[in-house]
């Protein structure tokens, strides 16, 4: 597991209000559950599956943990631990941006050099 780094998914037009702002506190589910969550990058693609089944407009973020004070793992209801943002996302602390395309069979492709 790389610790390093986490990964956010995120609507496009919550992105760019987002980098506007110069912080991001959250997605609506996010804010409703009192932390920001994020996937570790082998998490990436169940998350995926699991919440944004068929949806376009996605952009995953890469972000670097070290400067995040609030980040604490946590065990979820499947016994898979994830990382967890008790505050709001600086967003000097994300060092990419990918888009994640939507097949025309709607599955999402990764970008290979994503990690």
């Amino acid at each position: 597991m790389n610790l390093k780094y986490i990964f956010k998914i995120i609507d496009s037009e919550e992105w760019q209000k987002a980098k506007e702002t110069g912080a991001y506190l959250g997605s609506s589910k996010d804010i409703q559950d009192g932390f920001i969550h994020f996937s570790g990058e082998d998490q990436v693609k169940g998350t995926l599956e699991k919440y944004y089944l068929k949806q376009e407009n996605l952009v995953l973020l890469k972000v670097e943990t070290l400067k995040l004070e609030h980040l604490i793992w946590e065990q979820a209801s499947d016994g898979n631990m994830f990382p967890h943002l008790y505050s709001a996302l600086d967003l000097s602390n994300i060092v990419d941006e990918f888009e994640i395309n939507l097949t025309d069979n709607g599955i999402h492709e990764l970008p290979d050099n994503f990690n």
